[in-house]
């Protein structure tokens, strides 16, 4: 076993057969998609209320399919920031 936690690392990933990584709120924002609360998130443009439960969808599923749509877009051409250690 490498004593080096940068060497072991890689040796792990290297050879592990899945990976998950658990990140904090606002992780998405350096990958360009909008985070939903600070100075420019998506909650101060938009209610929640409006968009985010399953009332806003009785009252109005277009909207609330639009918003996510919208949301699935942004996040489909976002590319994650280099921030590799190594």
């Amino acid at each position: 076993m490498n004593a080096d936690p940068i060497a072991r690392s890689r040796e792990l990933v290297a050879n592990a057969r899945r990976i998950v990584t658990l990140t904090g709120a606002g992780i998405s924002a350096e990958s360009g998609v909008p985070t939903f609360r600070g100075s420019a998130g998506l909650w101060r443009t938009f209610r929640p209320q409006d968009l985010a439960t399953p009332e806003a969808f009785a009252r109005d599923p277009g909207l609330v399919w639009e918003w996510y749509d919208w949301r699935r877009g942004l996040i489909a051409s976002a590319k994650p920031p280099d921030t590799t250690p190594w």
